[in-house]
């Protein structure tokens, strides 16, 4: 990968990474890819060392997803917080291999789980993240019915970051899932209302509203090419810009 970091500054002072729950897997059908795990943990302190501020929400997919336990009965309450639990174990992995580069990292969590994991609080969170620790969001916001992205979008405004940066499998947001249709209309910019009224798919309605009130722009870029990461902070042609136009 070509370092651009010598040509100019980053586009961004301080970011508000989600990482889905999925890509974790990395190659696995479940669970955690430790040697993707490592590879993406290179590319964080990559972005650590170019002295950008983050706050990271990570997802749980890779171990629960609480949508299909309630086609099987369960209410959607117990699945959502069955699917914090993991999310709390995407983080500590997180911190783990992050600190294995020497990267200073805290945990925080809207669930209480005190052994593990600091408690969430906003200013600790705004503090840590000055002292130039990366924090990572877990427990999503705590309670059920919001997804990981509402909560990207809610830390985002709470941290007063500059950009959500929504890290997926796709490398632009699509009419349609270009994987069944292959003539999806592919976006490289939408306003935040654009994305509301043409029921884009690709990140959830509320986490849409909060941007759009808070006027907080939003790139969601591909994560299957993790040396992205990087190349966003620098490059406005990598993935979708959702922003006020």
């Amino acid at each position: 990968m070509s370092d651009d970091s010598g040509k100019h500054k980053p586009r961004f002072k301080r970011i508000l990474l989600k990482i889905s729950g999925e890509a974790f897997q990395g190659k696995k059908e479940f669970g955690i890819d430790i040697d993707y795990l490592k590879v993406l943990s290179g590319f964080l302190k990559q972005i650590h060392d170019l002295h950008v501020e983050m706050g990271i929400v990570v997802g749980g997919g890779n171990f629960w997803r609480g949508r299909d336990a309630t086609l099987v009965g369960m209410d959607q309450a117990s699945a959502d917080y069955i699917g914090m639990t993991g999310t709390i174990m995407n983080g500590l992995a997180l911190q783990a291999s992050l600190e294995s580069l020497g990267v200073p990292v805290r945990v925080l969590s809207a669930i209480q789980v005190q052994q593990l994991a600091e408690p969430y609080i906003r200013r600790r969170a705004i503090r840590h993240i000055e002292k130039g620790r990366i924090v990572i969001f877990a427990g999503g916001t705590g309670s059920p019915f919001f997804s990981t992205d509402t909560c990207a979008a809610l830390r985002a405004a709470e941290i007063n970051a500059d950009v959500v940066l929504k890290a997926t499998n796709v490398d632009h947001i699509y009419s349609e899932d270009p994987k069944i249709n292959k003539n999806a209309i592919q976006y490289k910019e939408l306003d935040y209302t654009e994305v509301l009224t043409k029921n884009l798919k690709v990140i959830d309605a509320t986490a849409i509203s909060l941007c759009r009130e808070k006027k907080m722009p939003l790139i969601v870029f591909s994560i299957d090419e993790p040396e992205n990461l990087v190349k966003v902070l620098f490059d406005d042609s990598i993935g979708t810009s959702v922003k006020e136009i």
